[in-house]
């Protein structure tokens, strides 16, 4: 059939002479060749369906489970608890703290413990302190368990990540990446309508409405933890759903055969982190999620501020998010179909900058149809931007230690643009929020410098490696611009 493709590789069986996990330096007697007949379509398919639906649901929960105190701050959380001045704000901002600090360790003990156990594990805990949110009685309370919530979700992001990297050829990956990236959309747009839903809850079995936006979306949470135990699915080497062609075809189609249980040491993640590019991933990364996050924290408080009911509110929150679903599947879609990145960022940050302009220049219930529209199109830029960068930096990544290392740096990295964003929209501020929109554009700006310098890194390792081949190296990693 046209779309068969066959392949000569020499793949090493499951376990070493010894009987353990086989490192990446296979003993020779224990390599097998096989020449597959492989319907690549077919298993590019199989593969989609056990990677990512399971990874795409784990993470629509985790973040719905991160941004819906957005939801429950427009409802009367802050009455409730006595919350004044920047309370809420540090509510917010508490989460990032562990999330950032464990990016990096929880990738290397996902390498450890495969991906199947460690990130079960990361879902039942994050559901059981969010069910436990709907109960607090004081401010400490609320943030002890968003501190507990950013250390259980650290996890999650980057390894799913890692995780979708070694299963897809990088043009195959932009897609997958935003079909996964995508869910952090849906989430905001879910999060608006089920937080509309939940608004008449107010009262049932004498708790309010925000309580049970934290109660039914930890109940959810612990539920999925159990579908995931059974559905996740480990890197390719270890996938049991393989057959032993199909695993040895992907191995070779994405060049990626080796353990992870290969070591990571103190050398390994100084060298990750020395090289220059990888700083400016970080900072690229950084810079889009501080209007990426004011998007998905502060859209209810910013259309709240135009005189909206709180029912009003929540549904006007859930366009915006399904604008910038659509744009991002777009992008991607013709990034992956022309093998490049960079230009298709850039598209993004254009409607990025659209948006931002009309917000801070346009104000008023007068011009509400031109401030919506400033909404939509920073969803868009933010969000359609950021899930090409993600991919484009951990694509240009090689292996087991530098994808586990460089993905948890990159992400850890890049939150603390979380922590700028929960600062960007106060109170006081409302309802121009000119601190707020300066600030986005300002990073904006800094995204695009920071992505320049990158590309032009990449460039530059390019021209390097076609040196290379052309003086007979032939074993070379393959980089996108």
């Amino acid at each position: 059939m046209d779309d068969c493709k066959e392949a000569t590789v020499d793949v090493s069986n499951d376990s070493n002479g010894n009987g353990g996990p086989l490192g990446s330096h296979p003993s020779r007697g224990a390599e097998t060749a096989f020449q597959p007949q492989v319907d690549e379509g077919k298993l590019l398919r199989k593969t989609d369906l056990h990677v990512l639906p399971i990874l795409f649901v784990i993470y629509l929960i985790a973040f719905l489970d991160r941004v819906n105190i957005s939801n429950a701050i427009t409802m009367g959380l802050p009455a409730e608890l006595g919350l004044t001045g920047q309370q809420p704000n540090v509510a917010l901002t508490i989460f990032f703290a562990p999330y950032i600090v464990f990016e990096i360790p929880s990738n290397l003990m996902m390498k450890r413990f495969t991906p199947r156990y460690w990130l079960t594990g990361c879902i039942l805990c994050f559901g059981i302190i969010m069910l436990c949110q709907g109960f607090v009685q004081s401010y400490g309370g609320l943030l002890a368990t968003r501190f507990f919530l950013g250390l259980t979700e650290a996890g999650i992001f980057p390894g799913s990540f890692y995780l979708i990297s070694f299963w897809y050829r990088k043009e195959e990956a932009q897609k997958r990446f935003t079909v996964y990236w995508s869910s952090t959309m849906l989430a905001g747009a879910f999060g608006g309508l089920l937080a509309t839903a939940i608004a008449e809850m107010d009262g049932v079995r004498g708790l309010s409405n925000w309580r049970w936006v934290f109660i039914l979306e930890g109940i959810v949470s612990v539920v999925v933890s159990v579908a995931a135990f059974f559905f996740i699915t480990d890197f390719p080497r270890e996938a049991r759903w393989l057959s032993p062609e199909e695993r040895a075809f992907i191995l070779k189609k994405t060049k990626t055969d080796e353990s992870h249980m290969v070591p990571v040491t103190p050398k390994d993640v100084f060298t990750v982190l020395s090289r220059p590019r990888n700083w400016f991933g970080a900072l690229m990364y950084f810079s889009i999620l501080v209007p990426l996050y004011s998007v998905s924290y502060f859209t209810p408080t910013i259309i709240q501020a135009l005189g909206y009911t709180t029912l009003q509110t929540q549904l006007h929150s859930v366009p915006p998010f399904a604008a910038a679903f659509g744009f991002s599947i777009v992008l991607a879609y013709f990034s992956d179909k022309f093998r490049i990145r960079s230009p298709f960022i850039f598209l993004g940050f254009t409607s990025l900058i659209i948006g931002l302009s009309i917000l801070i220049t346009t104000h008023g219930k007068s011009h509400f149809s031109a401030e919506y529209a400033g909404v939509c199109l920073t969803a868009m830029g933010a969000f359609g931007t950021g899930g090409i960068i993600v991919c484009w930096f951990i694509m240009n990544l090689q292996g087991h230690v530098e994808r586990s290392v460089g993905t948890g740096w990159m992400v850890c990295f890049g939150n603390a643009g979380g922590i700028v964003a929960t600062f960007c929209f106060l109170k006081k501020d409302a309802p121009y929020y000119h601190t707020g929109y300066s600030i986005c554009l300002g990073m904006g700006a800094l995204c695009g410098v920071s992505c320049i310098c990158y590309a032009l890194l990449i460039w530059r390792e390019k021209r390097a490696i076609s040196r290379n081949v052309r003086e007979g190296d032939t074993a070379q990693h393959i980089l996108y611009l």
